[in-house]
């Protein structure tokens, strides 16, 4: 089954015809697939050549597919059921939605908070096979999680080299590494960026040995991969076409809605290609996922096999190809590069300097709420966290504005909390909202006709963060960050993870605050207390 593309709206369906009609006539349908890489314009062009080979990777991806199997037969007979994988971004959104869909379990560890990575090493250890992903070989958070990971294994008398696999570009310092090491190495192919490699090594190794067809995804994907060359039917160009004419128009809110698709999480994959791509130069797209729309002016609703003003319809290989092509087709629309990230290396080395320099520079509270301090520049005169939040509410642009809250927190911690045995599904969902700080995104949208997103950090980063920093200038945003009760050292290295963790929360801060984009930091001096007192307070606005 192939992916279908339906307007249902006849304004965006005019618009995605006209645009295509430029498009077939600049002959970008024909260029794209050959991988022309002159279609981003010349400052682009040297980027784009070596970003390219994600066109060819339903076939070129099956000469891993043998090697893929040794792995996966070699962790069944030692009995590693409990896959772990330690990537960020690109490294680790396409497998959590591949595994998700196929109702396998994988745990992710794209944070750096001490309690998640806790958690994950208290599970199984003796079971588990850890993955490390990544592209550059250098992502500090990777890094962190296999030497940790590795101390962990020595310590119980396991060797590292018979549970870790390693999946990363030709020539990264992680190859050398892994070599040295003992470890198996799958290399990915240079020529695909991070958030175009969900049909690379990176999608396909951790996804496998979790237990999902691997085998379907690429055939998914190899059935549209003829369409995309075409002018007509082709369903990559009508969708780029109406992403990037509806932005131009004004409509550069991407709402995505998948209640009713059998896919699993694909929106937070679209997520980041989509922002990381479009977000720079002072414009883009702004994808914004589990979220009403509020059908405002500047809003797309784009449905995953559910209703919208375009609905993108078709099995989990082949939808990511063709958001793959679609995004880069939007980039052209747009007249952007979305194959660079210029402004994610920003808040890296903001966290680099911080760590460098001894103590980090938290200042002081312009509030105290109970458990909650509040940091941010003229807020001295808030009488409590109810009146920050209608601050920063009132303080998002009327027509065009949008809110972004980004806690720096253990994402599963409102699991932990205790419910009764006999508790109904509906009674336990209420307790685990009630302790979450993602339910905050939902009571401040309640509240503004405006878009709210919410990111984990550090995870956000290496998606939506390029966006927030190189995007319009359009944005408030909230940070969340927690104090650590049980931090953990990462070996060989002068830092906890809970140090990287505030480091990279107040390095993005800086980034952002260096643009003049209003930014307010909210620390939870308790953090069970603290998220409960966030809600309450949100609930009082």
């Amino acid at each position: 089954m192939a992916v279908s593309v339906t307007f249902n709206e006849d304004r965006l369906a005019e618009q995605a015809a006209e645009t295509v009609r430029a498009l077939v006539a600049d002959g970008v349908h024909e260029r794209l697939a050959a991988g022309d890489a002159a279609l981003w314009g010349e400052e682009a062009r040297a980027e784009a050549a070596v970003r390219l080979g994600w066109l060819t990777l339903p076939l070129t991806s099956r000469e891993l597919l043998p090697e893929i199997g040794i792995l996966v037969e070699r962790a069944r007979a030692q009995g590693l059921d409990h896959v772990v994988l330690a990537g960020m971004g690109g490294s680790s959104l396409a497998p959590e939605v591949i595994c998700t869909t196929a109702d396998v379990p994988l745990t992710v560890l794209d944070t750096t908070d001490p309690a998640q990575v806790r958690r994950a090493l208290a599970d199984r250890l003796e079971r588990t096979i850890v993955v490390v992903a990544s592209k550059s070989g250098g992502t500090v958070e990777t890094d962190s999680h296999r030497r940790i990971y590795e101390q962990a294994f020595r310590d119980a008398g396991i060797d590292p080299a018979e549970r870790i696999v390693v999946v990363t570009d030709p020539g990264s310092p992680l190859e050398q590494a892994a070599i040295e090491a003992g470890y198996p190495v799958i290399l990915a192919d240079p020529n695909v960026g991070g958030r175009y490699s969900a049909l690379s090594a990176f999608g396909l190794v951790p996804s496998a040995l979790a237990g999902a067809d691997v085998l379907k995804l690429l055939d998914d994907a190899a059935a549209v991969q003829p369409l995309l060359a075409q002018a007509e039917g082709n369903p990559g160009l009508e969708l780029g076409a109406a992403l990037g004419a509806a932005a131009l128009a004004g409509r550069d809110k991407l709402v995505l809605e998948d209640s009713m698709s059998e896919i699993n999480g694909l929106p937070d994959w679209i997520e980041q290609l989509v922002a990381e791509s479009t977000g720079k130069s002072g414009k883009g797209i702004l994808p914004v996922v589990g979220a009403d729309p509020n059908d405002s002016d500047d809003e797309l609703v784009a449905g995953i096999d559910s209703d919208g003003s375009v609905t993108v319809a078709g099995p989990l290989g082949a939808q990511f190809l063709v958001w793959e092509y679609a995004t880069a087709v939007a980039g052209r629309v747009l007249g952007i590069d979305p194959f660079n990230q210029p402004n994610v290396t920003e808040s890296k080395e903001n966290t680099n300097r911080l760590l460098a320099a001894g103590e980090l520079p938290v200042g002081a509270p312009a509030l105290v709420d109970g458990p909650v301090e509040v940091y941010g520049e003229g807020l001295e005169d808030a009488k409590d966290l109810s009146e920050v939040f209608t601050r920063l509410l009132q303080d998002i642009p009327d027509d065009d504005g949008y809110l972004a809250v980004m806690a720096y927190l253990d994402r599963e911690a409102a699991f932990d909390v205790p419910v009764a045995e006999d508790a109904s599904f509906e009674a336990m969902t209420d307790a685990w909202s009630a302790a979450d700080p993602a339910t905050l995104r939902g009571l401040l949208a309640v509240r503004t006709d405006r878009p709210v997103t919410f990111g984990w950090g550090p995870r956000f980063l290496h998606s939506t963060g390029q966006y927030h920093k190189g995007g319009p200038q359009n944005g408030v945003f909230l940070q969340i960050t927690g104090a650590v009760e049980a931090d953990l050292e990462v070996p060989g290295k002068p830092y906890t993870l809970g140090r990287l963790q505030m480091a990279q929360a107040l390095g993005d801060q800086g980034a952002l605050t260096g643009r003049a984009r209003p930014t307010v930091r909210l620390h939870l001096t308790d953090r069970a207390a603290g998220v409960a007192r966030l809600l309450a307070a949100a609930r009082e606005v």
